[in-house]
């Protein structure tokens, strides 16, 4: 398995990373322990999250997944420098629209609360999780430079950005000689490309912009788990958003999906991520899992590699 180069931040991150947000939702603690266990015992390394996940949980009140990953850190026995560490700043602590923010007392609040529940010294990478149009861009870049000098945090990128938040985002940069972002995390799979493809992967591209996607299997969609609709709309944890794939092109990448994995001996899971792994401008899918079965679909898209006729197929089917 080879370790992939993000950006221009200097970090090595492993093919695939794990999605943090089903710690302290779908996942309990002691499955979340188990679950990084065999991630990192596998080789690989590096874990996305939020501060605000997993609040939008009823009795939770944002901070579980952060607080998870720093229990597991102190307890696994391994190595700090041996795990890379995403986590971000600027969402409602209960995960709602309401109360996004990038301010500067904002950032330096909400680092040093992130950095407590992590158990940690430094975070590998910090990200703007939300645009904030209220807030100028120096302000924030401003923020992380002096974070950065602290030794807090180590790269900066943002999330949920589009073609023109970033390229304002990077002209404020090189105009007040602030540090940029070298990093993306948009929404991103077979089916949901709109977004991404385009003006904002040719940015990135040029930019030399290390790209992390996360909803990489479209919550479950490209698994093949759901059948039909109401197969989807069953599932009270996602199934909403799930069963509006179900259209004449959602069947079209499904069947693909299951083609593919006929060829390979694969999940369809583990192709749509090793679909999205070899996109050109792309780093790494960003994948969740709640059982060890989930984590080994993951484990095998990291290493499994797709023809250029595989590749072509599955991206005719989601044109």
């Amino acid at each position: 398995m080879d370790l992939r180069v993000l950006g221009r931040t200097g970090l090595s991150i492993s093919p695939v990373v794990f999605g943090g947000n089903v710690f302290g939702w779908t996942a309990d603690e002691k499955t979340s322990f188990d679950l990084l266990d065999k991630f990192f015992d596998a080789g690989f390394d590096t874990i996305d999250t939020a501060d605000c996940y997993s609040g939008w949980v009823d009795g939770n009140g944002g901070g579980e997944s952060e607080t998870i990953i720093g229990k597991w850190l102190k307890q696994s026995g391994r190595s700090r420098d041996k795990a890379v560490v995403i986590t971000k700043v600027g969402s409602n602590m209960q995960g709602s629209a309401a109360e996004k923010g990038l301010d500067t007392a904002r950032v330096m609040e909400a680092v040093e609360g992130s950095l407590k529940r992590l158990q940690t010294d430094y975070i590998d990478l910090y990200l703007s999780h939300w645009p904030d149009p209220d807030t100028p861009h120096e302000e924030t870049l401003s923020a992380y430079a002096k974070l950065k000098e602290q030794g807090k945090i180590r790269a900066i990128g943002c999330s949920n950005f589009d073609a023109s938040q970033l390229q304002a985002s990077l002209d404020a940069a090189e105009k007040a000689g602030l540090p940029r972002y070298d990093v993306l995390e948009p929404e991103y799979n077979l089916y949901d490309r709109a977004g991404f493809d385009g003006q904002l992967a040719e940015l990135c591209r040029r930019q030399d912009i290390g790209v992390i996607t996360y909803f990489s299997l479209a919550a479950g969609f490209l698994t093949g788990k759901y059948k039909s609709k109401a197969d989807a709309e069953a599932n009270k944890n996602r199934g909403g958003k799930v069963a509006g794939y179900f259209d004449d092109r959602g069947t079209r990448i499904l069947a693909a999906l299951d083609e593919v994995a006929a060829e390979t001996g694969a999940q369809p899971a583990s192709v749509a991520l090793a679909w999205i792994a070899q996109r050109p401008a792309v780093t790494a899918p960003i994948a969740s899992a709640t059982s060890a079965r989930q984590l080994e679909t993951m484990i095998a898209a990291g290493n499994l590699k797709l023809s250029r006729d595989q590749m072509r197929q599955l991206d005719d089917a989601s044109a």
